[in-house]
């Protein structure tokens, strides 16, 4: 008994790791044969299990979404790992997922082992988050789309450009990379015929489109690498060209730069960078720390008289 109820523990953890499984491979990760597997499915319904019968050549079992959700089996370590995660779940960047958080860490709170809430309450003292400033996601769509990706099936979805332009967009999502309080999707676009990164905060009505792919080769080192390498080579909206009072060589030797520098003559440069927002290009230009006139674009130099009447009334004068 103690031995089929350690099998049955077993074979809920393999299903609830992957969505489909042919009965052959269970059978052989137990090492018991098919007939067994078959019982120990009908006993995990009868506890109220969700097991579906898979059909095709090999057969197998998938454990779908229930009116209830079962009890999951979790070892040591993701245990700490879902607690810590979601301790910190309140500095995220996805929609409503503070409170929602708080509750379920109660919940499991109330049911950790003494060594494991020791291990939770260690990292946690350490641990420290800064509140979420960036664009708000909606959790049901990184679920949507974490569930695409792992499953290998098309996702279709409204998306909505830098330049604010709409489309529908019909892809292969490959993974969900989170770079600093933003997420992106990276996918291989099937209209366009090519891949590409999508920021998720941009993205609505996610769903499924149907039908499987088999996996590319993402270009790149990983995930995170190739949406790096896409920001910095996606072209702004705003190009500045601006002629900074100051060496080259000195120009250069600022940390913080962001863009290319060309010398003008011994103590000139011409300084180019570029940023979706105006304000910002403001603010970088004028950080520089020496006198400049910029030459493009209009709306640069609006923006600079702008602020300069606002400075100016700041001042008191």
């Amino acid at each position: 008994m103690t031995e089929t109820s350690g099998r049955l523990l077993k074979l809920l953890s393999l299903l609830q790791a992957r969505r489909d499984w042919p009965g052959g491979e269970l059978a052989q990760r137990l090492e018991v044969s098919g007939r067994t597997i078959r019982r120990d499915v009908e006993r995990l319904r009868e506890l109220g299990y969700p097991v579906d019968a898979v059909t095709g050549p090999a057969g197998g079992y998938r454990l779908h979404a229930g009116t209830a959700m079962p009890p999951l089996l979790l070892d040591d370590d993701e245990a700490v790992a879902i607690a810590v995660g979601l301790r910190t779940a309140a500095g995220a960047s996805v929609a409503g997922i503070e409170e929602t958080s708080i509750r379920a860490l109660v919940k499991l709170e109330q049911v950790l082992p003494s060594h494991l809430r020791r291990r939770v309450n260690a990292l946690s003292s350490v641990l420290a988050t800064l509140p979420a400033s960036g664009p708000m996601v909606d959790p049901q769509a990184l679920t949507t789309i974490a569930g695409a990706c792992r499953d290998r099936e098309r996702l279709r979805f409204a998306y909505r450009g830098r330049d604010q332009e709409e489309s529908r967009r019909s892809v292969e999502p490959h993974s969900l990379v989170n770079l600093g309080r933003r997420w992106y999707l990276v996918a291989w676009d099937c209209d366009r015929a090519g891949w590409r990164t999508f920021r998720v905060d941009r993205l609505e009505r996610a769903a499924a489109a149907g039908g499987r792919f088999d996996a590319r080769t993402l270009p790149g080192k990983d995930p995170a690498a190739f949406v790096a390498a896409s920001l910095r080579t996606a072209p702004a909206r705003y190009e500045a060209r601006v002629t900074v009072r100051a060496a080259a060589a000195e120009l250069t030797r600022r940390r913080y730069l962001w863009g290319t520098v060309q010398p003008r003559g011994e103590n000139a440069c011409e300084y180019r960078t570029s940023d979706d927002s105006l304000d910002w290009l403001a603010l970088r230009i004028g950080m520089l720390g020496f006198d400049f006139e910029v030459h493009e674009p209009p709306e640069l130099v609006a923006r600079f008289e702008q602020l300069a009447e606002r400075f100016e009334r700041a001042s008191g004068r």
